[in-house]
């Protein structure tokens, strides 16, 4: 498989994919089969039969529609709790989700196994996390949330319109200086994090121009690695993965979402200022 900057979807196993069912159909392909193949054949059982678009699209949509529950739960608690001057529990709430959302992210990677519970448990704590730190910037920017999740919805189907009309087409150049750029800005994050601890300020996260303009190029970066994420679901598709993958593929979306989410609620919270 074609490399991918997701941790998600690094070391797939190479074996993983039902031959006997031939071509499945991708993204870019409408239902059917492939031309000069036939429709695949019928499967032994629903859980061995290889993964589909509706499989993905299903897949992630409950992991999006339950940290989205989680999330706004979260966010009017932690309003509450901002009003009440209660930022102890708040911040509290907030470091255990991104811990466990963490170290269950690492088990997923890792273990590079699909798993339905994992997943939706993966995306209800960083819903968790996401509504703690919205319902935050939410009572200091009101209306910022739903630009938010608005600007985030835009993005992903922007990219998902890109990918499906092959507007840019996921080449290996591409998708090195996909992978290139996304080390680079983790890098940078790290090393200014790091500097931070000694007081030491780069400019990249105090709301300045230089802040604005890096925000801009971490959420365009994230943005292409939505192609990856898209091609890579594609080749799992393809290759006949069993369904049960589908959720491997939900997982390594909602962290790209996660991650486009945080950046665009940076972002806006710069401009208010």
């Amino acid at each position: 498989m074609r490399s991918t900057s997701n941790p998600a979807f690094r070391r797939l196993p190479a074996n993983a994919g039902h031959g006997q069912y031939g071509p499945n159909v991708g993204f870019n392909q409408p239902q059917g089969g492939v031309p000069g193949y036939g429709t695949p054949q019928a499967p032994a059982g629903a859980g061995d039969r290889p993964m589909t678009v509706d499989d993905v699209v299903i897949k992630t949509g409950l992991s999006l529609g339950t940290a989205l529950v989680t999330g706004i739960i979260t966010a009017i608690w932690a309003q509450g709790q901002v009003e009440g001057r209660s930022t102890g529990a708040l911040f509290g709430v907030m470091i255990v989700a991104l811990l466990v959302g963490l170290v269950l992210s690492l088990v997923m990677i890792f273990k590079q196994k699909p798993s339905g519970p994992m997943t939706i448990a993966y995306s209800a704590v960083e819903g968790v996390f996401l509504g703690a730190i919205t319902g935050l910037f939410e009572y200091i920017y009101p209306g910022i949330a739903l630009q938010a999740i608005i600007g985030t919805a835009g993005v992903f189907i922007a990219m998902l319109v890109v990918y499906k009309t092959g507007a840019v087409k996921v080449t290996p150049k591409l998708t090195k200086w996909i992978i290139g750029a996304t080390a680079g800005v983790v890098i940078l994050m790290l090393a200014n994090l790091v500097l931070s601890l000694f007081g030491v300020n780069m400019g990249l996260r105090d709301g300045g121009a230089l802040a604005i303009i890096f925000s801009l190029v971490v959420i365009g970066i994230a943005a292409f690695n939505f192609l990856l994420d898209f091609d890579m679901a594609d080749k799992m598709i393809r290759e006949g993965y069993p369904s049960k993958w589908a959720w491997f593929a939900a997982f390594g979306l909602m962290t790209t979402l996660v991650w486009l989410y945080l950046e665009i609620l940076r972002l806006l919270s710069y401009l208010r200022d």
